[in-house]
């Protein structure tokens, strides 16, 4: 019988699969050393430790932490954007505030499923350096483009003041704050509350306002 092994298989597994699985487990490391040690106070030993893999191993697929705390952002930010797809597209509404409300309580159920999420992609990742900004800036364009999908062109609707990035920056700074308050906060306050804030905010920022006499 023909051996398993070749020089692109091993065990059944390819050399790909198990690239695919190391980054894997190298994220999940990332998500829980940089959540529970800071990353600031964390190293690429720690990371190699948890996830039970070489340094050598570590630098095959990224190079160095902050580009493993950016993979871990972009993680955590997918599965928030998957979970807001699915629950717009799940809608059985066109009501703009309704629309609003599905999309932020399926991002903040996202987000703070899991604690460590929480606590790298909100506090963690921020300020870390110059390039890593410029990473979040972009990620919040993305968002803009989200909410922007759901309010133009709605008579009830409007572009913010100062336009999307703008509004974004802010709405987004003020998550920021919020879900590390959260993160803090003993006992954590229900998601819910989370919710109501953010949907609160977002209407504010979206929805034209009525004229007062």
């Amino acid at each position: 019988m023909k051996s398993a092994r070749t020089r692109h298989n091993y065990s059944g597994t390819s050399v790909a699969e198990r690239r695919v699985e190391r980054r894997a487990l190298f994220i999940e490391a990332g998500l829980t050393v940089f959540a529970e040690k800071s990353y600031a106070n964390s190293s690429l030993t720690d990371v190699c430790a948890a996830a039970g893999l070489s340094r050598r191993q570590f630098y095959e697929q990224f190079a160095g932490r902050e580009e493993l705390l950016v993979a871990v952002y972009d993680t955590v930010q997918g599965k928030a954007r998957a979970a807001v797809v699915a629950a717009l597209g799940a809608a059985e509404t066109t009501e703009v505030s309704a629309l609003i409300d599905a999309a932020v309580r399926a991002y903040t159920t996202a987000i703070t499923d899991d604690i460590r999420a929480a606590k790298v992609a909100f506090v963690e990742i921020v300020g870390v350096s110059p390039a890593v900004e410029e990473h979040r800036g972009r990620v919040r364009d993305e968002w803009g483009e989200v909410v922007a999908g759901i309010a133009d062109g709605r008579a009830d609707t409007r572009t913010p003041p100062g336009g999307w990035r703008v509004a974004m920056a802010a709405f987004i700074g003020a998550v920021n704050g919020a879900v590390h308050q959260w993160s803090l906060d003993r006992p954590r306050p229900p998601v819910d509350e989370l919710v109501d804030v953010f949907t609160t905010l977002l209407t504010a920022l979206t929805s034209v306002q009525t004229p007062q006499r």
